[in-house]
């Protein structure tokens, strides 16, 4: 039987997609924070909707640039993705002080991190969300993966430090082939 469960908690049992890592520029400073708040909105052109806190040091940069990169770590990573959310980047170089390697992205000015899986240049091509809700809209403009890496484990927040690890993929057979065709 069911029982109850409290309102508050209920972002982890929805928690959608893996934890990413939002890379952001602006006068030469580059940040990286963890974000699992983001969703799949459109396939062509891939839009991605995501809600990054005012109250984050990403936010400001992410507003006034209108650029990022969205960066797919794997497990392998989870301790720094864990280390990168519980400091700011108003006061550390999140770069150096977690070693990661920020490599140029072709048409936006926030790096691609050389760790990650895979990484999405993206555009913020809506905001009017955001001053209610913190929800930006982003197009991917540019898409890079690591084809050396064979089923890659992302993570998945699930609050107050749980995480799970994605794990085994299950084919199954469907009269409809293609995303977002009909």
């Amino acid at each position: 039987m069911k029982k109850t469960f409290p309102l508050s908690e209920v972002y982890r049992l929805l928690e959608p997609g893996p934890v990413v890592l939002l890379t952001t520029a602006s006068a030469g400073r580059l940040n990286v924070m963890p974000m699992s708040w983001h969703l799949m909105m459109e396939f062509t052109p891939p839009l991605v909707g995501c809600v990054v806190s005012n109250g984050d040091y990403s936010f400001a940069t992410l507003k006034q640039a209108k650029q990022c990169v969205i960066n797919i770590p794997t497990v392998e990573l989870a301790k720094i993705v864990v280390a990168c959310g519980n400091t700011s980047g108003g006061s550390v170089d999140k770069f150096k002080q977690f070693r990661l390697t920020a490599r140029p992205a072709k048409f936006v000015k926030a790096p691609l991190i050389a760790e990650c899986y895979a990484s999405l240049e993206c555009k913020v091509v809506d905001v009017k969300l955001v001053t209610k809700y913190n929800f930006f809209v982003l197009e991917v403009v540019q898409a890079w993966i690591d084809p050396a890496r064979k089923n890659p484990r992302t993570i998945h927040h699930q609050g107050e430090g749980e995480f799970m690890v994605a794990g085994r993929t299950l084919h199954l057979p469907s009269p409809k082939t293609t995303l977002g065709g009909k």
